[in-house]
């Protein structure tokens, strides 16, 4: 291994420093195996680093390996769950295939600090190289200050594991800088620039890399792992949608300023076909959003990495017998929901009346959060779910409830309130556009003519998005959707006649203090697409008209 791979730089902002080094791993000369020191002459405490992951956050963890007198075995503490436990089993047969049984040795291995749970095969590795330096199989006393993830099979090979990309963050925060990976995490490990990493295939390398001999076994190396089936979201161009002109532009509006939408319709009325179509006129992701999701999919073992980061706003769209749990996540740790697989793009239901009374009111903290706060028997975390929710519905249950439908409606009014009474008025109260839509006609069809194409709306969008980066420049928020109103207010000096629509509507109960700021979001956002300075009582009454679809 090459200075170039594992050499030392100063990484950016304040780190905290890592354990002394002396000499990195691949800068030492290799060591014959009859001149290495016996582990019996010199007590030796190996060391070396891994991450434990919670979530997305992780905590630097030391791990420590003692050689003692006892009984033979391998002993674990620190709080490890039970893959952590099982590393032992693995580490005793790799060792064992490699020609370095220890099947005489009494080991102890801490993992500290005692009080994080350490959970998953990752740690494999990082338990490996204390072991090894424990047992002077290598001669490198550097190990502790080199980060180690992946997992050991029983002929040595190193195997791949998730959550790589959230690990090396953690560490470059911490202040280190080395790392040594599986070789089929490679490319995602890559995709930091400021990281030395080491890819390796078997634990044979890594007993080379750090001053030891140890002959590599002629065996292919593992490059993929066991992950969930990629689910590609049926996407659609805006020119494939006949007529629905109100709903064309609602989805603009949507897109412009991150709103939340609700379109109810007759069936075949076009609303899932709107739907695919928001993720082709959305701006692409910057660099840090494509982090975010990047770092998202890595914790699911998603993230393939051979083509950089991905600045497409992801499209989750779960069927309506989905569970609460399988939205939120969580139901053991390191599980990532859909809302946080939403993060940074669209949450898209279709048929949302049908959805579970639970799974529809856990929406509702994280829409104004852009978080999901995760309390199960095994701890708390926190996960992003910053998304974009539109939902879709019909007017009733048989669908053809609506004035101008045609058709033979069959429900009871009965029937029909508690239909719409599924979706909670407190989950209402939080999507900012409520959209009619009404069946297509023949004439739409015919005379509808050349629609516009997702590229001509996306360029509109695009403006409309630059002037909100420019206006919220320094803020914690950088969409309409997500500016309070306060601000709002004050940054456009807004009189009491340019609110006297929104006042109106409030005192009448039209609208709540929650929906009050929605729609002064909205009309900014309407503002930003006529390329306006602010919101007017014109765009006031329009947003209004888009929430409550009252004229």
């Amino acid at each position: 291994m090459s200075e170039e791979t594992l050499g030392r730089e100063e990484p950016s902002g304040d780190p905290v420093e890592p354990p002394e080094s002396v000499d990195p791993p691949g800068l030492v000369e290799p060591v014959e195996a009859d001149e290495v020191e016996p582990a019996s002459s010199a007590h030796i405490i190996g060391r070396a680093s891994a991450v434990a992951l919670w979530g997305l956050t992780g905590k630097i963890v030391s791990i420590e390996a003692s050689v003692s007198a006892g009984l033979p075995g391998i002993d674990i503490v620190g709080l490890p769950d039970a893959s952590v436990s099982e590393s032992r089993k693995r580490l005793r047969a790799a060792l064992s295939y490699l020609g370095k049984p220890v099947a005489t040795e009494h080991l102890t291995i801490n993992l500290t600090p005692g009080t994080v749970p350490k959970i998953g095969t990752g740690f494999d590795l990082g338990i490996a190289v204390a072991v090894l330096r424990a047992l002077s199989l290598i001669s490198n006393d550097d190990t502790g200050s080199v980060i180690h993830c992946g997992e050991i099979g029983l002929d040595g090979r190193i195997r791949p594991v998730t959550g790589v990309l959230p690990s090396l963050h953690t560490a470059l925060q911490a202040g280190f800088d080395r790392f040594v990976v599986p070789i089929g995490n490679a490319d995602e490990a890559g995709l930091i620039g400021r990281a030395r990493i080491l890819p390796v295939a078997s634990l044979a390398e890594v007993v080379n890399a750090y001053g030891g001999s140890m002959a590599v076994p002629a065996l292919p190396a593992v490059l993929e792992m066991d992950r969930p089936v990629p689910v590609n979201p049926e996407l659609h161009d805006l020119s494939e949608v006949q007529g629905q002109a109100e709903g064309r532009f609602g989805l603009e509006v949507a897109a412009a300023g991150g709103h939340n939408l609700l379109m109810r319709g007759t069936p075949g009325a076009g609303k899932t076909l709107l739907a695919q179509c928001l993720p082709g006129i959305l701006p692409p992701l910057n660099d840090d959003e494509a982090v975010e999701v990047a770092t998202v999919r890595s914790l699911r073992g998603e993230l393939d990495g051979s083509d950089g980061f991905d600045h497409r706003p992801p499209f989750e769209a779960p069927h309506h017998r989905s569970t609460a749990s399988a939205l939120i996540g969580g139901r053991r740790p390191g599980t990532v929901g859909v809302l946080s697989r939403a993060h940074r793009g669209v949450l898209f239901m279709d048929e949302a009346p049908e959805f579970s009374r639970d799974v529809l009111e856990a929406l509702r903290q994280p829409m104004e959060s852009r978080r999901v706060h995760i309390h199960r028997a095994w701890g708390s975390m926190v996960l992003p779910a910053s998304f974009q929710l539109i939902m879709a519905a019909n007017p009733c249950p048989c669908g053809v409830g609506m004035a101008g439908a045609g058709g033979d409606c069959r429900c009871t009014p009965l029937d029909k309130r508690r239909y719409r009474n599924r979706l909670s008025g407190p989950l209402l109260d939080r999507v900012d556009l409520q959209l009619e839509l009404f069946p297509v006609s023949p004439a739409d069809i015919r005379l509808g003519g050349d629609q516009e194409t997702s590229t001509t709306v996306a360029t509109r969008v695009s403006g409309a998005r630059k002037r909100q980066s420019e206006r919220f420049a320094g803020c914690d928020w950088r969409l309409n959707a997500e500016a309070p109103g306060t601000w709002l207010r004050e940054h456009f000096a807004l009189t009491p006649k340019d609110l006297t629509d929104l006042d109106r509507a409030l005192d009448t109960g039209r609208i709540t203090m929650r929906g009050y700021d929605r729609v002064l979001r909205v009309a900014t956002t309407l503002a930003d697409l006529a390329g306006k300075q602010g919101p007017d009582p014109d765009t006031m009454r329009m947003a209004l008209a888009l929430r409550t679809q009252e004229s």
